[in-house]
């Protein structure tokens, strides 16, 4: 399905990727704990609904 150079280069690419975003992310930490408080509940309300909607299809499914 891929040849071995797509599969060496997706790989090197998504570390690659990784490591700039630790660091982008590391050097912004200050700024994301001064302007961001709170956002931790947002995430859990969205991963609630999320639940949610999908224990309703379950639910519905059967």
């Amino acid at each position: 399905m891929f040849s071995k150079g797509q599969i060496v280069f997706g790989i090197l690419f998504a570390i690659a990727f990784i490591i700039i975003l630790f660091f982008a992310y590391k050097k912004d930490i200050k700024i994301h704990r001064r302007f961001y408080k709170g956002t931790i509940w947002v995430l859990l309300a969205f991963i609630s609904f999320l639940a949610f909607i999908a224990a309703i299809k379950f639910i519905f499914m059967r």
